[in-house]
């Protein structure tokens, strides 16, 4: 193939889009949404990032500002875990609206993650949010489709892919021309987002963050980018396929339909018909009946541990737990929390395999369908996926084990067994040592290895697309 021939009848491509006026208004529409979109993500991000740190802080001081104290009643105070959105939420915002932000931990108890947008908003929500991403999954395929439906078919109507070939222009260089040319005029919508997107990640991300932001943007680039390849050649090779220009059109419009709306709507429905979850009193009900099967550390005359009693005095040789060097007290709370805690986790696991597997159904439709790989990839590398929510949740959770074991511990060590050898309480200051949390995303590595379908479907994606339009063009019909 000549690289000049398929240069220029990708260039006459975009000189023919671009005298059309359908080009014209979909520019000025474009630019319209990616300003509505990119100001309203970044509002979005930023005030929701200033709100949940703020919040944050404050629930630190008034952690750190209670007075002396027994800390078995600093465990059930408790305190807060908010989740910071992360810089590119504001590009594709996923799954944030639906899932909490916010969660509390206290002692024996692993409490839901609240505060959804979702739940504080209108059912208008469920229909969607305009977002940069918004715009190249759902719109841009569109215009893709749109500016290339007539590419080859209507040059066949006309007679002119004819005269083409007669003036001695191959076939795959008349394929590739045209496929290069409608893959960089959505190149062009491509650049104006991710230029946004990057001004985004230069004014937030700090430090290590910034590597990381970087990294995700350049895998969200390119993903788009392929993303788009598989489009153009879909859509070149429908066009090629189709007897009229019509014809094209009418199948592009329904690959669209299936692509972006039957086809994960269905699969939703079909992996929740095929999985079903419990419901959140089912789920409550349940941990509650393994919690009693399993003893209440709060009770002295339950059997557990009543025989954990008899077994401690026992290995330390003593007849009352007045006499154990350490505080009876919070030694069984600190059992009764580890148990608890283990019951939860149970119940949690199992519930999230559920999730996994209907979460699997659609992932791996990534093979039929490129638009999932490429909206799994999106909330993934932007954080805003459930993955990166779950992580969240098991970071809040590992910090309330250790804030519950740590009160315990200062029982243990600090609280006299005999009432009257001593107070109750202890120094405050002790609250002061205690970290506050802080979260940290889920690293680039893991993500890809999360998401490891996602990105080998649309590699397969791009490889059949190039196999295909190599083999249509040695049998492409001039007639």
């Amino acid at each position: 193939m000549r690289k000049r021939v398929i240069y220029l009848l990708g260039t006459q491509l975009w000189r023919d889009a671009f005298r059309s006026k359908v080009m014209q208004v979909a520019l000025g529409l474009m630019i319209f949404l990616l300003v509505f979109s990119a100001y309203s993500g970044w509002e979005n991000y930023h005030d929701q990032n200033y709100s949940r740190d703020l919040i944050q802080d404050e629930v630190q001081e008034s952690w750190e500002n209670n007075p002396d104290k027994h800390p078995h009643r600093m465990a059930h105070y408790g305190s807060f875990a908010l989740r910071l959105k992360h810089v590119l939420s504001a590009f594709d915002l996923g799954m944030e609206n639906f899932v909490g932000n916010a969660v509390f931990l206290e002692a024996h108890k692993q409490n839901t993650v609240n505060f959804s947008e979702a739940s504080m908003s209108t059912g208008l929500l469920r229909f969607g949010e305009v977002s940069l991403a918004m715009l190249l999954k759902v719109i841009v395929p569109l215009l893709i489709f749109y500016l290339g439906f007539a590419t080859i078919a209507r040059e066949r109507e006309n007679g002119t892919l004819k005269l083409l070939i007669g003036q001695g222009i191959k076939r795959k260089e008349i394929t590739f021309g045209k496929w290069l040319g409608l893959f960089g005029l959505s190149m062009i919508f491509l650049f104006s987002i991710f230029i946004v997107v990057f001004s985004f990640v230069l004014i937030e991300s700090h430090g290590g963050l910034f590597a990381d932001s970087v990294l995700r943007f350049v895998v969200l680039f390119v993903s788009y980018a392929l993303f788009f390849a598989i489009l153009s050649a879909i859509t070149i090779l429908v066009s090629a396929l189709s007897k009229t220009a019509k014809g094209a059109l009418v199948k592009l419009l329904g690959i669209w339909l299936l692509f972006v709306i039957i086809v994960p709507k269905s699969l939703q429905a079909m992996g929740y018909y095929l999985y079903p979850t419990p419901s959140k009193i089912e789920m409550e009900t349940s941990v509650e009946h393994d919690l009693i099967q399993q003893g209440d550390s709060h009770n002295p005359d339950d059997p557990h541990f009543k025989a954990l009693k008899d077994s401690v005095l026992l290995v330390h040789q003593v007849d009352k737990v007045e006499d154990l060097p350490f505080n009876y007290g919070g030694f069984i709370m600190a059992q009764g929390e580890k148990l608890s805690t283990t019951i939860y986790n149970k119940h949690e696991e199992r519930l999230y395999q559920v999730y996994q597997k209907q979460n699997d159904l659609e992932r791996y439709s990534a093979f039929v369908n490129p638009y999932t790989a490429i909206k799994n990839l999106s909330m993934a590398f932007s954080g805003t996926d459930f993955r990166s929510f779950l992580h969240f949740k098991a970071k809040a959770e590992a910090y309330r084990y250790h804030l519950a074991q740590e009160m315990n511990q200062l029982q243990m060590d600090l609280i006299p067994n005999m009432v009257k050898a001593g107070p109750e309480v202890i120094s405050n200051s002790y609250w002061k040592e205690f970290p506050p949390f802080e979260y940290s995303f889920l690293t680039v590595s893991t993500v890809v290895q999360n998401e490891n379908i996602s990105i080998l479907a649309l590699v397969l994606w791009g490889l059949l697309a190039l196999l295909g339009l190599s083999r249509m063009s040695t049998n492409l019909k001039a007639i």
